[in-house]
């Protein structure tokens, strides 16, 4: 049996766009709802890395470090607001390879690389999964304001302060994963996204609304096991 996971999240980015709640719907497995803030469902590219990324209960030092960009969205079931990944792109082959057998989530591999440079990130993902739709994105993102916590804040809180997701398996089955962490602290953020085509890639149209943006130095995460739904 697969063990939890412990990890650092740093450097995110919250980049979020409106989305028709039936056009979500049609995106989604059955048993799961959108959820909606200001009458929308909404779909987030998430840029970040994972670091210390192991198995619950070994020291930090042994973690390993995880470039990563997600496409998710929002989502309830029995009443419970949820996450759902579309999809995980991550750098390194042989966690790709773990999380897909042992944890059932779609992830791809990628060459992804991040730094932060004079107070902004620089991030930039190439999915080179064999068999899997190409997507490339490029971009710059930084803080813009002050600090706030996201329990404060309504669509901040919406957005983040989530502690179960869904994912599809490759066998078609639902899974749900919780996880557990602090509130989270966000920065009203700006971003130059050269490139993103993460969106079509899964079968979204080209957003015609500029995103909301959000920015987060990090926190550290405990993950369970993966359930079958």
């Amino acid at each position: 049996m697969v063990l939890p996971l412990e990890m650092g999240w740093r450097h995110l980015l919250f980049e979020n766009y409106p989305v028709e709640p039936r056009v979500m719907d049609a995106h989604l497995p059955e048993g799961l709802a959108p959820d909606t803030f200001d009458g929308s469902a909404w779909l987030s590219v998430v840029p970040f890395t994972n670091v210390e990324v192991r198995p619950a209960g070994m020291p930090k030092c042994l973690g390993i470090r995880l470039p990563e960009l997600n496409l998710r969205t929002y989502v309830t079931r029995d009443g419970v607001p949820s996450v759902y990944f579309f999809s995980l792109d991550a750098q390194g082959i042989a966690s790709v390879i773990g999380a897909r057998l042992f944890h059932h989530l779609p992830y791809f591999y990628a060459r992804i690389a991040l730094e932060w440079v004079d107070g902004r990130v620089q991030f930039s993902s190439r999915r080179l999964h064999p068999g899997a739709r190409p997507a490339h994105y490029e971009a710059s993102y930084w803080p813009t304001g002050e600090p706030f916590s996201a329990p404060d804040d309504p669509f901040g809180e919406f957005l983040v302060e989530r502690y179960r997701f869904y994912t599809e398996a490759q066998d078609g089955s639902i899974r749900y994963t919780d996880i557990d962490h602090e509130p989270w602290t966000l920065y009203p953020a700006a971003a130059d996204i050269t490139t993103n085509t993460l969106l079509q890639s899964h079968g979204f149209a080209e957003p015609d609304t500029e995103p909301v943006c959000y920015y987060s130095p990090g926190l550290d995460v405990t993950a369970s096991r993966s359930h079958r739904l």
